[in-house]
């Protein structure tokens, strides 16, 4: 049944140019992977990341080079990722929420949304730039004498190497918006799980090499845990993204004779998706890179207390350490809450069914119906926010706990295992639309996936 549907996909000019346009942006995401920053010797960053890695050391490092595929490693233009666009696009939509200014362009339909989609354009430019300068600093000292990570330091890499990372950070973003609108699913999303993807295999093989030479950090046993929680967890997220609450209307006689027999109104219990969990990663990878660029900086090593605080705060950002685990927990729930208030507004949805003749039972239409929509709305949500909290923590604490080597429980924490299934699902979600629209069968016969909102 896959097969076929896959073959339908093929039989849709439409939906074929959409898939192979996807497919083609994600290709060069990869090859664009490869272009390095001038400046900056790639092999001495490798060796460097190479021995943080063998040593055990979760660095920032580690993190950023996984949602980045790769590039970070490579000391390529890509190297700072999509993550400055989904910072920028975080200080937005706060600044919306607390600015009412903000909030009445957000919703003054096409021409406020291209102004709110602006603005985060040229934030994400100005802390691209912020990052890849700081970089640019901080790796100037970095190496050894005989091998310097940056043999022609200067005010000339310093503009370098901000604007070369700027520039992959924008062309990033352009192909981003590019697979959302000409694409399928949501390109920031689908570039972020791309990115994870590319480095699993890498983290297979090290999997193997450590079991197969007996290599003590992991062992056949911890193998087997790993897959196994590996596994509970992909069961755990599928369930979140389907978990529904209906809640039952009733619907005016015409009204049901247009829309059919469904007599309920689906409330998702993880209506925002993996949006909380990519935001949280987002704001905590940010501080870690400071303190992380800035604790390896000369001058600050002649000021002890700010030298210790930086290195202090550098280790307890990393997954797995208590402050780390409470963040997060606290983060995803906040943003699991912010993101549900964006794309489901109870007043609206109220409205929307006084209008259409459809009434919620015992519930008078209007305000009552607004009322109890939203007390569903947010129990359901703290059920979701929590459950989703703790499964994106626990892999990482056990990971931590186990000692799994850093270059395998990256890949196998509970963050890019929920990024990589709700995306999967979602994009799984967009193909099967186009499908029924047309009247094909889609990956599965019964029912529907019913995937998460775009960022």
């Amino acid at each position: 049944m896959i097969f076929d549907a896959l073959g339908n996909v093929f039989r849709i000019p439409d939906l074929r140019r959409r898939v192979l346009f996807t497919a083609g942006m994600l290709a060069l995401l990869q090859l664009g992977a490869f272009i390095p920053v001038a400046g900056i010797d790639g092999h001495a960053l490798q060796q460097m990341m190479n021995q943080n890695t063998a040593s055990g050391g979760a660095s920032v490092f580690n993190l950023l080079d996984l949602f980045s595929g790769g590039a970070f490693r490579r000391a390529s233009v890509f190297a700072l990722g999509i993550m400055p666009y989904i910072s920028a696009s975080i200080i937005l939509q706060l600044l919306t929420v607390v600015s009412p200014q903000l909030e009445q362009i957000s919703k003054s339909g096409e021409e406020g949304r291209r102004k709110i989609n602006q603005w985060t354009r040229y934030g994400t430019v100005a802390i691209s730039f912020f990052q890849g300068a700081m970089l640019s600093v901080a790796v100037q000292g970095w190496g050894t004498p005989e091998f310097p990570l940056v043999p022609n330091p200067g005010i000339m890499f310093f503009f370098l190497c901000g604007l070369g990372m700027t520039t992959g950070t924008v062309i990033i973003m352009w192909m981003g918006e590019q697979i959302t609108e000409r694409g399928i699913g949501n390109g920031i999303s689908l570039i972020i799980f791309a990115n994870i993807v590319n480095r699993l295999p890498q983290a297979v093989a090290r999997a193997s090499y450590y079991v197969t030479n007996n290599d003590p950090r992991f062992t056949p046993l911890t193998a087997m845990g790993t897959l196994v929680v590996f596994l509970i967890v992909i069961w755990v997220v599928v369930g979140i993204q389907f978990g529904v609450r209906k809640v039952p209307i009733h619907r005016g006689r015409m009204m049901a004779q247009l829309r059919g027999s469904q007599h309920h109104l689906p409330i998702r219990v993880n209506t925002a998706g993996v949006i909380p969990v990519i935001f949280a990663s987002s704001i905590l990878i940010l501080p870690a890179t400071v303190a992380q660029f800035a604790g390896k900086l000369e001058n600050v090593e002649q000021v002890a207390w700010v030298y210790y605080s930086l290195s202090w705060l550098s280790d307890q950002l990393m997954p797995g350490t208590l402050l780390y685990t409470i963040l997060t927990l606290i983060l995803i729930i906040f943003f699991s809450f912010f993101y549900t208030a964006i794309t489901f507004n109870p007043k609206d949805v109220a409205d929307n069914l006084k209008k259409s003749g459809t009434t919620v039972p015992g519930k008078q239409p209007g305000k009552k119906t607004e009322e109890y929509l939203e007390k569903i709305l947010n129990r359901v949500t703290w059920g979701g926010a929590v459950f989703l909290a703790f499964v994106a923590v626990l892999p990482d604490v056990a990971s931590k706990w186990m000692e799994i080597p850093v270059d395998i429980s990256g890949f196998l924490g509970g963050t890019t295992v929920i990024i990589m299934v709700g995306v999967a699902l979602d994009t799984v979600n967009h193909i099967e639309n186009h499908l029924r629209v047309r009247n094909y069968d889609g990956f599965r016969r019964r029912g529907r996936i019913r995937g998460r909102s775009g960022m």
